[in-house]
């Protein structure tokens, strides 16, 4: 017997911000059922049942059966529901009180994957995390993955249940929405939702071959692609998410795509939320909108808003609306919330319908184009990118260094904006400066990725600082 820290270390497929993540090559079966026997083991407990599901990479259903058949082999039954958004995986999973595996790489390059995990009551923490690594593992001398067993329709529809008893079949009625489907695993889910809610829907850009969409760094070509399409169709909005349907992208009747933490800010609003919970990344607009009673701030992840969460809630007691969102648009609700004779159940994990619905019904609620539901949030733009194929350990070097040089911070980072004012190392490295400008560097969790964030005055200057903050650290790397 070893145990999965031991593997890890073999493999290099390892935690990141939310799940395990590797190369293609790298998630083998055997390492594919240690991290599952792993979870098993160390956190779902007595459980009999596990929910499994995945979503559309062409890798996802191997390593969905290596996982299932460590399941069956821990005398435990599989219910297997295909390929759903993870949302809807989780949402199924708490409502059986089981927890639940996720084959999913979300948003990252298509020569990679990575595995999810949910107790019964939602995400793993980090300090399920360490449980596993220190687990014991015991791998069969082969593993044979039987073939996945036919999935269950009864997940999709529990899905789109939710929304509907909550929000009604007229919430979006006489809105056209173009859904840019390409290769998520909610495209034809989230048409159901919309067309249910009283939508037409206009699907678009549909592929089987894998888009890595990152909707905190959207591609130049899908922000072109927008714009055309809005030309060529007449649309309300646009709308889409990432591979595995927890983070949204939602775009204008222009089809320009909205930022992801104004986005969660807009959703807060819609849903009356008292508390938001929301990573150091995020806008500043958040704080100075003056919606919410308190907003905390914390580490990039998941895991880090729910633990946030858990602590607003435990502070303000029951009643209180706490709800957590991160700069990619994903939204947490951490309470449940009655709406028009219903119960939204709190979903601890970012979703990326519950945004999309929000904004869509925020706008008609307001009788504005949704070009215009920003409009009276403070003035604060953001942007974001990212150097692909920058070694972690280069990234993390350069953070350190400049966290101990505060000269060399500031002539790397925004040179033109002044003096800095502020240096925070909360995740990364955020420098605010005088004029205003921040700039936040910050290794990526999942991929060899150095990720910059910026925030100006105007939507220009953010994505100058953030273009120019990268150039910088190319030319220097």
């Amino acid at each position: 017997m070893t145990n999965l820290r031991q593997i890890v270390t073999q493999s290099g497929v390892q935690f990141g911000t939310s799940g395990a993540r590797g190369l293609v090559a790298s998630m083998r079966d055997d390492v594919c059922y240690a991290y599952a026997q792993a979870f098993l083991r160390a956190v779902a407990g007595a459980a009999d049942t596990v929910v499994l599901g995945h979503d559309l990479r062409p890798s996802s259903p191997a390593i969905a059966a290596a996982c299932a058949q460590a399941v069956r082999d821990a005398g435990k039954r599989v219910l297997f529901v295909g390929a759903l958004p993870t949302p809807a995986i989780a949402y199924y999973a708490a409502v059986q009180g089981a927890p639940a595996i996720v084959v999913t790489g979300s948003h990252i390059p298509f020569d990679r994957n990575g595995i999810k995990f949910y107790r019964a009551d939602g995400e793993i923490s980090k300090a399920d995390e360490q449980a596993m690594l220190d687990a014991g593992v015991q791998l069969p001398a082969a593993i044979a993955a039987a073939p996945l067993p036919p999935a269950s329709d009864e997940p999709a529809n529990a899905y789109v249940q939710r929304y509907l008893d909550v929000f009604g079949a007229d919430a979006l009625a006489g809105l056209r929405i173009a859904v840019y489907e390409h290769s998520s695993v909610a495209r034809d889910i989230l048409h159901t939702i919309l067309e249910a809610l009283g939508a037409s829907v206009l699907p678009l850009g549909r592929t089987d071959q894998f888009v890595p969409i990152d909707t905190e760094a959207v591609r130049a070509e899908d922000i072109e692609r927008a714009a055309q399409w809005a030309q060529e169709h007449s649309f309300d909005a646009i709308v889409s998410t990432d591979g595995d349907a927890d983070r949204p992208l939602i775009g204008d009747e222009r089809g320009t795509w909205l930022r992801g933490d104004i986005v969660g800010i807009l959703c807060g609003q819609y849903l009356g939320a008292d508390f938001v919970v929301t990573p150091v990344s995020s806008n500043t607009a958040v704080e100075r909108c003056g919606s919410f009673k308190e907003v905390l701030r914390t580490r990039i992840g998941s895991p880090y808003v729910i633990a946030g969460m858990e602590q607003l809630a435990a502070t303000h007691g029951q009643g209180a609306v706490v709800a957590g969102y991160e700069a990619n648009g994903g939204f947490l609700l951490g309470s449940d919330i009655a709406r028009n004779g219903a119960t939204l159940k709190a979903l601890p994990t970012r979703d990326a319908v519950l945004p999309i619905v929000a904004v869509l019904g925020l706008a008609r609620e307001r009788g504005c184009r949704v070009s215009e539901v920003t409009r009276a949030l403070p003035p604060r733009f953001t942007a974001s990118d990212r150097l692909q194929e920058f070694a972690t350990e280069s990234s993390r070097q350069l953070v350190a260094r400049l966290a101990q040089d505060g000269a060399l911070a500031a002539g790397l980072l925004a040179p033109q904006s002044g003096e800095l004012a502020n240096i925070d190392t909360t995740d990364g490295l955020r420098a605010t400066f005088a004029n205003g400008d921040i700039v936040h560097l910050r290794p990526s969790g999942n991929a060899p990725e150095l990720r910059c964030y910026a925030e100006a005055s105007t939507q220009a200057d953010a994505e100058a600082l953030c273009r120019a903050c990268l150039e910088r650290v190319a030319a220097q790397a």
